[in-house]
């Protein structure tokens, strides 16, 4: 989905006072415990004994950043900022201005400023307004009134500077946009108009007096008139020299450029420009790496020390929500497929592809949800093209979308490898929240042509090579048609190309079925008989970058391993062999649900599973194997046919390349 900033903030907020139990770096050591704390009770005498938490006072309050300049998305943005911020449940809220819209006449003013308020209205805790300039300047055909919209402002926000305390804090708000009162101009672009008049400057010398007694002063305003460029020229170094001379302002905070930025601390005061919570984004987009976000700072204070850290707006999660009923909704909905309605597209022999294909949706759920359909992008840029692009609905319980588009594939001189799919991307909406699903891709039904075979002398001998889950092959177990009551022969050349442990060489199993694993690189035949494995292992590793024909075989009475033809183990085995219905891979091992895991490195090829116990003693092994009544799957490794790799046992048993799936020569 999208980049988190600070991903470990919400781990370090306090709503009370934190607590370690386990001593850290720089944490006081067992025994070194503060005056009035409770020992850590327990009724274990022989635990490792736990330090109790450390009593701290102190509080927290949030800033939002600019909510206007943006779409009237925008306003939803705040909305989740409230709804965020109430689970947070700070001290207080402050602003650093550009409330509203602005730049209009009182009419508009007066609507937009009641629509701002009713939002914030839903707060739990106090909150405090800073102007900015969308709050102040006035726009329109009537003449400017003195101070633009700053009599509009004080009754109905507040003053446009004040300061208050609380606990063991000072907060002083400050006007950035007075401009130049005899002209009735104001403009951020001049700096000569961004200047502090006498009046405010004189209050600032009062606040910081009354709060001279504080452990902290934090400072609010909306231009970050410390940045310079269009402010160069105002007199913000009188109003930072009284705020370093009064010994105690820890932080200011503004807004208006729009994205993060840090200076400080300067002179021990540290300086913060917010982004926005809801005010415009380049290209309406948020890249949280440089900055541009929706988001609001939470602040922590000490006595001591104070800490911020940003939380994206929305990135806050009520644990309250996620009751029974609400997971078995989500988890419905997590479960819907694009069901492919029409038959199954046509590949030819030499891969190239055309065809209608029709999907349907239907949701099953007892919610709402909002769904998004595309072509997978993979596909398309692997020479796969389609008719359908992004599109877009809305479902109510029971209902059903269909999608219709046209596919198709030119074969070149390389073969496409990609697996063409139709993602669904979902939005559910349950009572308490709008919940985004991961992407569901749905691969599409692809047939071979009954015309399409090996050809009986290929001009190059090849291999399959696997370096990766996106390299094996996958053969549906719908097309391996063995008896579990049958012997079987399992064999293939391998050449490994790296160390091997832990991995699936050919594997059908979970807990059932056959396959060849390696473990410290020694080579092993796994068979699953009435429910147990039973595994001959080869006792040396096979060597690296030389090819070995290797056969597992199981005849009913025992389970052989052969290495280049001589057999190197037997278990007794009797019984029927554990069936399941995964795929077999070739290159790696099927996890729980059917995808590729643990796979092998190195190259395979002429992959041969026959119903019969092919072999009793010691042989010759062919280069090349040859089909015959007894095969039910062989691939040579020589040819595929766009996304397939070609069977020549006669039966059908096509692979599926993946994504990245290689033939080279041998």
């Amino acid at each position: 989905m999208r980049l988190r900033i600070l991903s470990a903030a919400l781990a370090c907020l306090f709503l009370i006072p934190s607590a370690n139990g386990h001593d850290g770096e720089g944490d006081h050591k067992h025994g070194d415990h503060q005056d009035g704390a409770q020992a850590v009770m327990t009724t274990r005498s022989t635990a490792k004994r736990l330090a109790p938490p450390v009593p701290k006072d102190g509080f927290q309050f949030i800033v939002y950043g600019d909510r206007t300049g943006g779409v009237p998305a925008g306003l939803k943005v705040l909305e989740q900022a409230v709804v965020d911020t109430n689970l947070l449940d700070p001290d207080l809220v402050m602003t650093v201005g550009d409330l509203i819209q602005g730049y209009n006449e009182t009419p508009q003013w007066l609507e937009q400023a009641d629509e701002f308020k009713a939002i914030m209205k839903r707060l739990s805790m106090k909150w405090y307004p800073v102007a900015g300039n969308h709050d102040i300047y006035y726009r329109g055909k009537k003449p400017v009134p003195p101070g633009h919209h700053e009599a509009n402002y004080e009754t109905h926000f507040g003053p446009l500077w004040y300061s208050f305390k609380h606990k063991n804090a000072g907060f002083v708000v400050l006007y950035s946009d007075e401009g130049d009162s005899q002209t009735n101009k104001k403009t951020f672009s001049v700096g000569a108009l961004q200047n502090m008049s006498k009046e405010q400057l004189a209050f600032l010398d009062q606040a910081l007096k009354d709060l001279a007694d504080q452990d902290h002063v934090f400072v609010f305003l909306h231009h970050p008139r410390w940045i310079g460029g269009s402010y160069t020229g105002c007199n913000w170094d009188e109003v930072h020299t009284r705020l370093k001379d009064a010994g105690n302002v820890s932080a200011v905070f503004a807004g208006h450029i729009h994205r993060m930025r840090y200076e400080g601390p300067i002179d021990g005061i540290e300086y913060y420009a917010l982004a926005t919570t809801g005010g415009s984004l380049p290209n309406d987009t948020q890249v949280p790496g440089v900055g541009s976000l929706h988001h609001f700072n939470i602040v922590s204070v000490r006595p001591e020390t104070i800490s911020v850290a940003t939380l994206p707006v929305g990135e806050v999660m009520d644990p309250k929500q996620f009751t029974p009923e609400f997971l078995r909704m989500v988890d419905q909905a997590r479960g819907l497929r694009w069901q492919q309605t029409t038959p199954n597209v046509m590949v030819d022999t030499d891969g190239e592809t055309q065809g209608e294909v029709t999907m349907k949706l239907t949701n099953t759920t007892d919610l709402k949800l909002q769904w998004t359909g595309s072509f997978d992008d993979n596909a398309l840029r692997s020479g796969w093209r389609s008719s359908l692009d992004h599109q877009h609905g809305l479902l109510e319980p029971g209902e059903t979308a269909e999608l219709s588009f046209l596919v198709q594939y030119e074969s070149g001189p390389e073969s496409s490898k990609a697996w063409p799919k139709v993602n669904l991307e979902t939005r559910v909406f349950t009572k308490s929240a709008a919940v985004d699903l991961p992407m569901i891709a749905t691969p599409l039904k692809l047939k071979l042509s009954p015309s399409a075979q090996p050809q009986a002398d290929p001009k190059t001998n090849q291999a399959l090579v696997i370096n990766g889950p996106s390299t094996a092959v996958q053969i549906d177990s719908n097309l391996i048609n063995i008896a579990p009551e049958s012997p079987l022969t399992l064999e293939a050349w391998f050449k490994p190309t790296a160390a091997n442990d832990a991995v699936g060489a050919i594997a059908k199993t979970e807990s059932s079925e056959y396959a060849f694993f390696f473990n410290d690189n020694k080579i092993q035949f796994d068979i699953n008989i009435e429910g147990r494995y039973i595994s001959p292992k080869a006792p040396l590793p096979l060597p690296l970058n030389k090819w070995s024909h290797v056969a597992g075989v199981f005849d009913g009475q025992q389970a052989m391993l052969f290495i280049n033809g001589k057999q190197v183990a037997a278990v007794p085995a009797k019984g029927r062999r554990k069936t399941n219905t995964l795929p077999l891979y070739l290159g790696a091992d099927p996890n729980r649900s059917g995808q590729p895991s643990r796979p092998f490195t190195g190259l395979i090829d002429e992959i041969r599973l026959s119903n019969v116990a092919r072999y009793q003693g010691d042989f010759e092994p062919a280069e090349r194997f040859q089909r015959d009544k007894n095969s039910v799957l062989l691939h040579h490794c020589d040819q595929s046919a766009g996304p397939f790799l070609l069977d020549d046992s006669g039966n059908g048993a096509h692979g599926k390349l993946g994504s990245a799936s290689q033939l080279q020569p041998r």
